[in-house]
């Protein structure tokens, strides 16, 4: 095994406060701040700091009606995170004041959320397979579109002149942006394909299916490049960390893998205790935020994430 970050040295901590289980963890471009989406219809910031040991604030962010599936934060500006909600709205958040600065009531069950690399728009999917992209400035949208299949996880590459969605038919659709032409369909997986996580250094994308295993494309030939096989269950999330060299995935399988992406060998797995729904690097540190389905012993949701890559437990 090469691991030029000794990761079996490395702790996980945990953070409590959410009610309910954590669907989504997200840290914000300057890697200080996390952010958490519960079915407790709350969101939260966390200032997590890499070498930290004392008690960790955290901004509870109130107003949505429904459970928090998805949030993502501009990726220009520290303090601004936006959040999708089963309530049909989308909305805008200070993380300084826990303030909502703007809301969009879209037709749907808002389920996938993201940021355009420049931070002008943001891409929400809904359960009824909808896609609404919002100006961001105006917070109205520029482009809705339904589409006859089930789309997933949805992202833009680092340029933002392309846009990807992960179906249930096993297909990346490549579309074109802004006009949103079709510009490819990969045949990537032989079940459906749920999430995607694009390279922070833009040669690849990887994409994860419920068929699982997660498989990793050169981004300018659109080729495979090679398949990840280390999980047994549908892969619910995955990503990328800061230089590339890592890739985290997780599903109902007790552990996650993090793997080599050039060699795509096993460096390390972090054991958990439940299925996952998310896991997000951090984009200055090797930290790791994960989230699951997590319950106590009476079986109820437990409310927590974790943070795995300090020094110390």
């Amino acid at each position: 095994m090469d691991e030029s970050i000794p990761f079996k040295n490395l702790h996980s901590r945990e953070y409590q406060g959410h009610k309910k289980k954590v669907h989504s963890v997200a840290w914000n471009c300057t890697g200080t701040k996390l952010a958490s989406g519960s079915v407790d219809q709350t969101a939260r910031i966390w200032l997590i700091e890499p070498h930290g040991h004392g008690k960790v604030k955290d901004i509870e962010l109130k107003g949505h009606t429904d459970s928090v599936d998805q949030l993502c934060w501009d990726p220009k500006h520290a303090d601004l995170i936006a959040t999708a909600s089963g309530d049909k709205t989308v909305r805008l958040w200070d993380a300084r004041s826990g303030k909502c600065t703007q809301q969009a009531e879209l037709s749907g069950e808002n389920i996938n959320i993201t940021y355009k690399p420049d931070g002008t728009h943001v891409a929400v999917g809904n359960r009824d397979d909808e896609l609404t992209i919002l100006d961001v400035r105006k917070f109205k949208p520029i482009h809705r579109r339904k589409f006859s299949y089930e789309v997933n996880e949805i992202a833009w590459n680092m340029t933002g002149e392309m846009f990807f969605l992960t179906t249930g038919n096993g297909t990346v659709e490549v579309l074109a942006y802004p006009s949103l032409r079709p510009l490819d369909t990969l045949m990537a997986h032989t079940a459906g394909c749920y999430c995607i996580a694009i390279d922070p250094m833009g040669r690849y994308f990887a994409v994860g299916s419920a068929d699982s295993l997660v498989s990793l494309w050169d981004i300018s030939e659109m080729l495979c490049v090679r398949t990840f096989t280390r999980l047994e269950w549908p892969v619910r999330t995955i990503s990328f960390n800061r230089t590339g060299e890592y890739i985290a995935s997780a599903s109902e399988d007790l552990f996650i893998d993090i793997s080599n992406v050039q060699t795509g060998r096993t460096v390390h797995q972090i054991p958990c205790r439940a299925a996952m729904n998310s896991v997000e690097w951090n984009p200055k540190h090797n930290l790791l935020a994960y989230a699951g389905d997590d319950k106590n012993k009476y079986q109820a949701d437990e409310g927590v994430f974790r943070v795995f890559g300090f020094e110390s437990a």
